[in-house]
């Protein structure tokens, strides 16, 4: 079975001059964001039923495919795996994120990990909420993002915008509340590329 691949245009021009990513890692529908105003979604169903060596192959096949479509961005802001999330799949779930963080740091790109909270927060202003408030609000700040809706492509957008901020460059206008998620995150030092520390 091979990987799907779903792929949204920019929903508006978007001139930023930072190239930022936002990444929500997931075997069934991995989103990616670009500052660019592009979305996209990878992933293949049923990856857990696999046996073993198929299984490995095909998270390094999502991920390899993540990584080619992040190209060598400015920043990539990626959530980091949910160690209380219930459900199967946990062993998968983090290994195609330690591939794509792996990968991407081969490159020399840099890399902010945000949790869920970081996320939530920047998109609604509280350090949780429920997946509709998140689709809400970025159809109401950031409708560059033609995410249709679905909620993975939707938690990237917002990681985008948070990456954005971080450098200076927010993509919406956001209240303190939500910027709280700004501060509290650890950002990589980007050193010689001259933004933001």
């Amino acid at each position: 079975m091979s990987a799907q691949t779903l792929t949204a245009a920019p929903a508006a021009a978007v001139t930023v001059p930072v190239n930022v990513i936002g990444i929500d890692p997931s075997l069934t529908g991995t989103g990616i964001a670009s500052s660019r105003g592009w979305v996209e979604l990878v992933g293949q169903k049923d990856v857990t039923k696999l046996p073993l060596l198929p299984r490995i192959a095909a998270v390094a096949r999502l991920a390899a495919e993540v990584v080619q479509l992040v190209g060598q961005p400015d920043l990539v802001v990626i959530e980091r795996p949910a160690f209380s999330r219930s459900g199967g799949g946990a062993v998968e779930r983090h290994a195609l994120w330690f591939e794509i963080v792996r990968s991407l740091i081969a490159r020399q790109i840099p890399v902010a990990e945000a949790a869920n909270q970081h996320r939530m927060r920047y998109a609604t202003g509280k350090g949780s909420a429920q997946k509709n408030a998140i689709v809400d609000a970025v159809a109401r700040r950031l409708p560059l993002f033609d995410t249709s809706g679905n909620d993975n492509l939707c938690d990237a957008a917002v990681l985008c915008a948070l990456g954005c901020d971080w450098l200076g460059h927010p993509l919406a206008v956001m209240p303190a509340t939500h910027r709280r998620a700004v501060t509290d995150m650890n950002w990589p030092d980007l050193g010689v590329r001259g933004m933001p520390r």
